[in-house]
């Protein structure tokens, strides 16, 4: 089954019309993006476009054989002109099919916004899926077959992936395709590594696919430490790299600290923006979560606050206990979770504080953490597949 990608873009396309944005600015050549629009072996159109019969052309594609046209999702504004020789366009109801006489067949598939998902057979029986903007898939059954290929708002609904791996329907031969892009994510490198770190990709316009084929998508790291300084996004990277798993266990370090308004109200932050099937698990013992070999992901924030505990329970921040033997036990529980981190079969990603740029602490105990938290991020970094500094909310990699 051939599926060519007329147009990849949001429903207003990329740049949108009279946007000063700087994603929009930047959208030009292989990233600026027409509204997305598909044709599967030249008979079926899915979604009706502006511009459809030259973004066919300049693909090196005709829509003169198209035999039936659908619509996916709501289109507001003006009626969108039907070029000639086109079919009226129409939609599929929920859990109802239709056949073509050359041997595909549609389903369409409940999603849990506005419109209508669909489920494509091509005469060999390659299946692929393609869901609406802004939409995930409703109503999945607990087992299906992966698909061959998937397009979806992988940007806006990272969620709808997670879904449809933990039905079985995203595999690790599924080509996951993202469209409906738009100025929410920089084009070029920005959106290609947040997409990565989906398991998903991005082609331009005018793309011609072979549904089933196998593409080079980068494997999700089974170690990541995300590093940077206070409010500088290095908590919200973190979470969005794992936002696209069925399954995340998030360990929170921090505890609940009672009678702390404002320390309530970051937690409450954290848990307002992580998805709802993460479960939470509030502790500092991280050597048995990551010794577990079938667990799910982890979600480690932060590293900080677990050095902070262990110097509170060794009483490190004073002179005496630190040359007491404070400092030996410190760098003992460092090398037990730098073997563990080593060792782990589980996909983790940690968060840490970067404090080696900034000011040098006024205080013997402050310079100590500084010092310590250095020592244990470099340890860390240097047993990760990926390690990311966070500055002003821009993710640089420093390794993979």
């Amino acid at each position: 089954m051939e599926l060519t990608l007329l147009g990849t873009g949001g429903p207003d396309g990329l740049p949108l019309p009279g946007c000063p944005c700087a994603a929009c600015e930047t959208a030009v050549g292989d990233d600026a993006r027409a509204a997305t629009s598909l044709l599967v072996d030249g008979v079926l159109l899915l979604d009706l476009t502006p511009g459809l019969a030259f973004a066919a052309a300049r693909s090196g594609h005709s829509l003169a054989g198209v035999r039936q046209v659908l619509l996916s999702h709501p289109h507001d504004g003006p009626a969108v002109e039907i070029p000639a020789g086109l079919p009226a366009p129409g939609r599929v109801a929920p859990g109802q099919e239709i056949a073509l006489p050359t041997g595909h067949r549609a389903r369409a598939v409940p999603v849990d916004a506005p419109g209508s998902g669909y489920e494509v057979t091509g005469p060999g029986g390659e299946r692929l899926l393609y869901l609406p903007p802004e939409c995930a898939p409703a109503g999945l059954p607990e087992a299906v077959e992966p698909y061959r290929a998937v397009l979806l708002d992988a940007v806006g609904r990272p969620d709808a992936l997670a879904r449809l791996r933990a039905a079985g329907a995203v595999g690790s031969t599924t080509d996951v395709v993202a469209v409906h892009l738009d100025h929410r994510v920089h084009p070029g490198p920005e959106l290609r590594r947040r997409l990565a770190a989906l398991g998903a990709r991005a082609v331009p316009d005018g793309t011609t696919l072979t549904v089933g084929d196998i593409h080079d998508v980068p494997d999700v790291p089974r170690r990541t430490l995300v590093l940077g300084g206070a409010r500088s996004g290095k908590s919200v990277e973190a979470e969005r790299r794992l936002s696209a798993f069925p399954d995340v266990v998030y360990v929170a370090t921090g505890g609940i600290r009672g009678g702390d308004p404002e320390w309530a109200e970051r937690v409450a932050l954290h848990r307002e923006r992580r998805p709802q099937s993460w479960r939470t698990v509030e502790t500092c013992d991280l050597l048995p979560l990551l010794a577990e070999a079938d667990g799910p992901a982890l979600l480690i924030d932060c590293l900080s606050l677990w050095l902070t505990h262990a110097m509170d329970e060794l009483g490190a921040w004073d002179d005496c206990a630190w040359a007491g033997g404070a400092e030996r036990e410190l760098r003992r529980r460092v090398g037990e979770l730098t073997a563990a981190w080593r060792a782990t079969r589980r996909t983790v990603v940690a968060v840490s504080n970067e404090v080696g740029s900034g000011v040098v602490p006024a205080t013997a105990s402050g310079r100590r953490f500084r010092d310590e938290l250095g020592r244990l991020n470099v340890a860390l970094a240097d047993e990760s597949e990926h390690v990311v500094l966070v500055v002003a909310g821009q993710a640089l990699p420093l390794r993979g």
